[in-house]
């Protein structure tokens, strides 16, 4: 009799927890593409499938293959803008690989350093300058998108 309170108990407790645990929203597992088409709102309202912010795709308590799934997406997009960034320095595309990072840096902030890793290599992506540095411009331009995705990424 005893065991079987346990066992009953046991299982109300591993129940409860499902509900409770953080689930990335759907419209954050997809690949770069919707992740560019979303940020060509940047620097206004940038919503994945029209209604997730960037920043919710970073949640605390992340599964690992969730993680992985958004990061992978959110990195190949940085690469595709930034390669268009080294072309076009003050250009749209690097207002929004400012805004993509400015919203990741600030969700990251609050999720007990799950994302570190996340924030570290789309920073690298963002920031690859080739054989050649930025020039001024790029900064501003970035700076614009950056200031934006920590307001409302």
């Amino acid at each position: 009799m005893k065991r079987a309170i346990v066992a009953a108990l046991a299982g109300l407790a591993l129940a409860g927890c499902g509900d409770d645990d953080p689930e990335t929203p759907t419209a954050c597992l997809t690949d770069a593409d919707a992740y560019l088409a979303a940020l060509e709102e940047a620097p206004g309202e940038v919503l994945l499938a029209g209604s997730t912010p960037v920043r919710d795709c970073l949640v605390d308590g992340q599964s690992g293959g969730e993680l992985a799934q958004v990061g992978e997406a959110m990195v190949a997009a940085a690469n595709r803008l930034n390669a268009q960034a080294r072309r076009e320095p003050a250009g749209k595309d690097t207002v929004e690989l400012g805004y993509l990072v400015g919203a990741v840096q600030e969700a990251a902030a609050t999720t007990g350093g799950i994302h570190a890793d996340l924030v570290i290599r789309l920073d690298a992506a963002a920031r690859f300058t080739g054989d050649r540095a930025f020039p001024a411009s790029f900064e501003r331009a970035f700076g614009t998108g950056y200031a934006a995705g920590q307001a409302s990424g």
